[in-house]
């Protein structure tokens, strides 16, 4: 990643995490993120993307974890085992895996609800204004209770009550997840957007094909490690991940696997 240390956000230095005071979910982890732009995180399920983001919003504490060696640093500042409460304030928001929306509150009351960092109203409004410009359909469904909302709606509303915090790094969690492909061609151009305008976004994802058309720059977790990392577009055309992430078979392999009689997996 070509960028001058001024210019990260965010980063991990040789983290190390612990479940439950011996479960050791991260080995020596160390990335970065810009102060814009979209970094991916990718790997297999238990690989340690969901620790990550947990070590970055400070969310450890309640799942038993910790970091035991190393430190996250946010906007120059160490943030390690820093409560998740005042990252918020200091501009850190997550959307959570499977959208934790509040379902018997209204559109507008989950939305409001994000903005609870917020002391300038007339700025939140602002904010609210522009989160209803960006999901028509939440301004549709204002006075609904979000738990009647389908699945991709509900997704658009996490996001949207993550904005109303006015963050400088947004940290997505299977955003995808669960959601049909015209769904996720709609949230990947919302995170393009998002992006756009400034936000620094973190981006984990099974989702490989998505997440790396988007990403600037992306690392893949295998066993709590960084096993690779690179520009999007790079990893994108690593033939291990191709295989690994995105089921594309070389031509290659897959004129050895017919040769030899062989049904390519």
């Amino acid at each position: 990643m070509t960028s001058t240390p001024g210019e990260y956000l965010l980063t991990l230095d040789d983290v190390d995490v612990v479940y439950g005071g011996s479960i050791l979910a991260l080995r020596g982890v160390g990335l970065k993120v810009p102060a814009s732009g979209i970094v991916a995180l990718l790997g297999a399920n238990g690989a340690g993307k969901t620790t990550v983001l947990r070590s970055i919003s400070g969310l450890l504490g309640w799942h038993r974890g910790r970091v035991t060696r190393g430190r996250v640093t946010y906007d120059g500042a160490d943030i390690t085992g820093t409560a998740g409460s005042a990252l918020v304030s200091r501009g850190i928001a997550q959307v959570m895996e499977g959208r934790r929306i509040f379902g018997d509150l209204t559109v507008e009351e989950n939305l409001r609800m994000g903005a609870f960092t917020r002391h300038d109203g007339q700025e939140a409004k602002r904010t609210m204004a522009s989160v209803l410009e960006e999901f028509p359909i939440l301004r549709e469904r204002f006075t609904q209770r979000a738990g009647y909302l389908s699945g991709g709606q509900q997704q658009m509303l996490a996001i949207g009550r993550a904005m109303m915090a006015k963050p400088r790094l947004l940290l997505l969690d299977e955003p995808s997840l669960g959601l049909a492909p015209i769904i996720v061609k709609q949230i990947r151009d919302v995170i393009r957007r998002i992006a756009d305008s400034g936000v620094a976004v973190m981006l984990v994802e099974q989702n490989a094909d998505m997440a790396l058309s988007l990403a600037d720059y992306g690392y893949i977790l295998e066993g709590g490690r960084v096993a690779l990392e690179g520009s999007g577009p790079a990893l994108k055309e690593d033939p291990t991940i191709r295989e690994l992430y995105l089921g594309i078979v070389g031509a290659q392999d897959a004129e050895m696997a017919a040769a030899s009689g062989e049904a390519w997996p």
